[in-house]
């Protein structure tokens, strides 16, 4: 994590300085976008892997509470002082912050002093095609984490759907002011306050209950985006937005807190990495069968098309192991 950070930090706080140098092209942008993003894999898998070995067991749903409150109030918080910062001191020194950004971050995780302890089992490394096998194999033979794959995986493809199409669908379909539309979608992400009850929810509920009630919510909020075509827009708009910043939050606690819990140590980042392969490797489809969705059968009916994609994916959790889970699994 550290190591991805500061890659981080040095590739975009080569921008500032190639700009200040009159060296800045549009090829570096390409190269600095890509490395960022490859860092940023290697970064999100590793801090799940690496949860479980700072905390126990019993605390995992708390931990990951708290990580995505975090990560989901940063994101807000980011996209809304980007625009500040990019107004008041310009788009290259903007990044440069960012970049000072992962540098602090750096030494916040230096400050971790707890060991990691290495692998012992039979999982220890024998190559790249071996722990490529291992980590498709704990995910595929086991039912539980093979379901919840696949709702992750279909819920993606619904939002990747209606993210294509969303703002063509606020702007010239409601005639909405850019503005509003970007106060209506900051305010709607309040609901990442979900994550704050996300224990309580699957204690009241039950684990595998929550898990499906969570995706069906996140699918109906979908669904009210159409809703607003019909009239008050800003309403159903925020309506649906906060409904789907609320589910989220309280599926993704409770699912990687599973995960973690059911998968040894040794195993976790390989688990981790065919989780995440799998579940964002819809985005992409969903976003081209989006777009060409809307500009062939409309705007709102590809919108409520993703909607039905998105709660569909709730089923994988209904019809599998997941939905008898009461709680957290002790071993």
């Amino acid at each position: 994590m550290i190591v991805a950070d500061v890659g981080r930090a040095l590739a975009l706080g080569s921008v500032p300085f190639a700009w200040a140098r009159h060296a800045l092209t549009l090829g570096q942008l390409y190269v600095v976008a890509l490395v960022v993003g490859i860092l940023t894999v290697f970064f999100d898998v590793a801090y799940q892997s690496y949860l479980p070995t700072l905390i126990d067991r019993v605390d995992l749903v708390e931990g990951n509470s708290k990580l995505e409150i975090s990560r989901s109030a940063s994101e807000v918080g980011g996209n809304g002082l980007a625009g500040i910062l990019i107004q008041w001191v310009g788009a290259p020194l903007s990044v440069l912050i960012d970049a000072l950004s992962f540098i602090a971050s750096v030494i916040s995780l230096a400050a971790i002093r707890r060991r990691e302890e290495p692998g012992t089992s039979h999982a220890v490394s024998r190559g790249f095609a071996h722990e490529l096998r291992a980590g498709v194999e704990v995910v595929y033979k086991n039912p539980v984490l093979r379901n919840i794959a696949a709702c992750m995986a279909t819920s993606n493809l619904g939002s990747a759907m209606i993210g294509a199409v969303l703002l063509i669908f606020t702007y010239r379909n409601l005639h909405l002011p850019p503005a509003l539309v970007g106060g209506v979608l900051a305010l709607g992400n309040l609901g990442i306050a979900g994550a704050f009850p996300a224990s309580g929810i699957a204690q009241k509920f039950g684990l595998g209950k929550t898990l499906l009630l969570a995706s069906t919510i996140s699918g109906i909020g979908i669904l009210l985006t159409a809703v607003a075509a019909l009239g008050f827009p800003v309403i159903f708009l925020l309506l649906a937005q906060m409904l789907q910043s609320f589910a989220n939050p309280v599926y993704n606690v409770n699912q990687v807190s599973l995960r973690q819990a059911m998968v040894e140590l040794s195993l976790q980042g390989r688990m981790n990495a065919t989780m995440r392969t799998i579940v964002w490797g819809t985005l992409p489809i969903g976003s081209l069968v989006g777009g060409l969705a809307g500009s062939t059968i409309g705007i709102v009916p590809t919108i409520v098309f993703a909607g039905l994609v998105s709660i569909a994916a709730a089923l994988w959790i209904r019809f599998s192991a997941a939905f008898r889970l009461t709680s957290i699994p002790s071993a």
